[in-house]
């Protein structure tokens, strides 16, 4: 049996997926968190007749008249596929604004249950929604729902199933004007009078609710960007300089600085192992996976934190928030939802950008998303910060502030660069009530996210290291080399070190590093942490340990902000490749992430060793050169887009 899950975005339908399948998928106070359908079977809790059963999550849809790509997948699977029976969950606290898809739910013909949810929140507000005279206005079962706290689901899913196996078809409501030319406010008047005959509401619209006096705060036009700045401080004050840091440190020092390395050498001598393998084993792979997986816990509290501000509504303001500014730059609101899921991983992120219609819009958000740090960059942010700013905690929410300053700066580059069709995106977005988070949840997406950061350690990162360990440790001959300047990695990172000098970086251990950085943006660390495991006695994480050989708190402050604002890793930058459509705006948008980061880093170089040193920094007159170079590039080709922007009409 296939039961589809459908309704409009923002009404627990995630949710109660997560909660019957035992699922762990995103959920978000707006719309496009469920960019595509999810499938998964139904939990043994739920299923008491042990069948198979399909639970189907479908993108949230406003009609079954597609408008967006998400709500055009909703239309055809339940048109195409004919579920079984089909679970409307319709939003309790906004029921005529639910009703009108379900409608057109009725008129397909396929059984329909309605799960009416937030039951806790109607409930709260004093307001009673008469489940039974909705029923038999609507001619379908209608069952209240928290999905939340799971309460209602049981019997849900029991109703939901006892009604698939009769397999009655539905039958469809009928209302005056139906088939009319102007059938939607025909079938909006229907909605409403079902609504004034089913819902009770106690409480006084005209009452500012406390919801509305927490927004005129968080959401206000000029204090919501601090107030987000600080939300972002605490956090991160909290994440690495707190338990998450305390934690991270008895992982690198202890754990995987101590135990685990004397435990696998021990391991391995009793064996007899040949001590070339040993070496792989223990400098490769453990010391490279240790240093990525030493600050698993300081990622696990962030998206711990991360989830609880999503959860209890604050997220969906931050998006209207940034709406505001995002107009001035050809963007909309609709573009921070992409960034705001991209903080967990770039790849969902990107695939995010698909429910934006406008195609221009679509592009720049897809080539902007990435410069917001993912989970995969934490622990490069975390081991620079530990390195060489142990007692400042602006330095992890410093790269969110510089994240957004290059997203405006980058969209204002990309509208003057690129000339694109004069279109307008309007961004509606309901604001849900605040909520207690639940801690539930939270923990469920802190184990997800920790499952995956530990799985690419020990796939993707793993192999990487190995590779790293043998490139360091042997000629192009296949000969051992006792310095690694005479390896493999060193000739390869030679190449691409000379591009690196006008950034002050110096030395062919940060260029492979960079290169590794590509594939998993993780593997910086695990690169540095293989090289200097081999080559330093010195523990990589401690401050003034093995990497101040390499940098200056500046340079290091440069590198950092170099391998986050360049490309991101493959998996993203195939997910780019998909969204975009063409290789032609693929290379585009990695030649313009390319040129940000090597920009940026740059100006941080120079201008910060002038600034902090009074001196400049290595590289200074190749600096000069190549910052001529890119503005004379900048301006001959913005003269050939206005020009362009002229024959065709279009407004800058």
């Amino acid at each position: 049996m296939r039961i589809a899950l459908a309704g409009n975005p923002n009404s627990g339908k995630t949710t109660l997926y997560n909660a019957i399948t035992g699922k762990t998928e995103s959920v978000g106070n707006w719309a496009g968190v469920t960019v595509a359908k999810k499938e998964a079977e139904l939990k043994k809790k739920y299923n008491k007749r042990e069948m198979d059963i399909t639970i189907v999550d479908l993108p949230g849809t406003y009609s079954i008249s597609p408008f967006t790509g998400e709500e055009a997948i909703t239309r055809d699977f339940i048109l195409d596929e004919n579920p079984d029976v089909i679970i409307n969950i319709v939003d309790g606290a906004n029921v005529s604004r639910s009703l009108f898809f379900t409608t057109q739910l009725l008129e397909l013909g396929i059984p329909v249950v309605i799960a009416l949810n937030k039951s806790d929140i109607v409930s709260k507000r004093g307001d009673l929604v008469d489940g039974d005279a909705l029923s038999k206005a609507l001619n379908c079962k209608v069952i209240p729902t928290t999905a939340t706290s799971e309460e209602g689901l049981l019997n849900l899913i029991n109703e939901t199933i006892q009604i698939g196996l009769e397999k009655k078809p539905q039958i469809e409501p009928s209302f005056p004007g139906k088939d009319s030319k102007d059938s939607d406010t025909a079938r909006q008047k229907f909605v409403d009078k079902i609504v004034e005959s089913c819902q009770v509401k106690k409480r006084d619209a005209t009452k500012v609710s406390l919801s509305d006096k927490i927004d005129r705060i968080v959401a206000h036009k000029w204090l919501g960007i601090p107030i987000f700045f600080l939300i972002m401080w605490a956090v991160f004050s909290f994440s690495i300089g707190g338990l998450g840091g305390y934690l991270s440190d008895y992982f690198n020092e202890t754990l995987f600085g101590e135990i685990v390395p004397a435990a696998a050498n021990s391991f391995l001598e009793g064996l007899g192992v040949s001590p070339l393998l040993q070496g792989l084993i223990v400098d490769g792979a453990i010391a490279g996976v240790g240093a990525v997986i030493g600050f698993l816990p300081l990622v696990m509290v962030l998206f711990f934190c991360l989830s609880l501000l999503e959860d209890c509504g604050y997220m969906a303001r931050v998006a209207v928030l940034m709406d505001r500014f995002f107009k001035k730059i050809g963007l909309s609101g609709k573009s921070i939802i992409p960034m705001i899921v991209g903080s967990g991983c770039a790849v969902p992120g990107v695939m995010a950008t698909r429910t934006i219609e406008d195609i221009n819009e679509k592009r720049m958000t897809t080539i902007l998303t990435p410069f917001v740090p993912c989970g995969a960059k934490l622990p490069i942010i975390a081991l620079f910060t530990a390195v060489f700013f142990p007692d400042k905690v602006w330095v992890g929410p410093s790269m969110y502030v510089i994240a957004i300053t290059m997203i405006v700066i980058g969209g204002f580059l990309l509208k003057r660069i690129f000339v694109w069709e004069d279109t307008y995106s309007v961004f509606i977005m309901e604001l849900p009530e605040y909520k207690m988070p639940s801690l539930k949840y939270a923990f469920s997406q802190m184990i997800d996210k920790a499952k995956g950061f530990v799985y690419k350690a020990s796939t993707i990162i793993l192999v990487c290291n190995t590779l790293v360990w043998f490139t360091q440790a042997y000629s192009w001959g296949l000969q051992p080399v006792e310095d690694q300047s005479l390896s493999i990695l060193a000739s390869i990172g030679s190449l691409i070190a000379p591009i690196l000098i006008p950034l002050g970086f110096i030395g062919w251990q940060l260029a492979a590093a960079s290169i590794t950085g590509f594939i998993a943006k993780e593997n910086v660390v695990a690169t540095f942490a293989v090289l200097l495991a081999v080559a330093s006695e010195e523990a990589l994480h401690l401050p003034g340990g093995a990497l101040v050989q390499f940098f200056t708190p500046v340079t290091a402050f440069a590198y950092l902000v170099f391998n986050l604002f360049t490309p991101p890793c493959f998996a993203a930058i195939g997910a780019m490749n998909s969204e975009l459509g063409s290789k032609k705006w693929l290379f585009r948008a990695l030649a313009f992430q390319f040129g940000v980061g090597y920009t940026l880093a740059m100006l941080v170089t120079q201008v910060g060793s002038l600034l902090v040193y009074g001196k400049p920094a290595v590289g200074f007159i190749p600096a000069i050169i190549v910052a001529a170079l890119i503005v004379a590039f900048l301006v001959i080709t913005i003269r050939k887009s206005d020009s362009k922007r002229v024959e065709l009409g279009v407004d800058a």
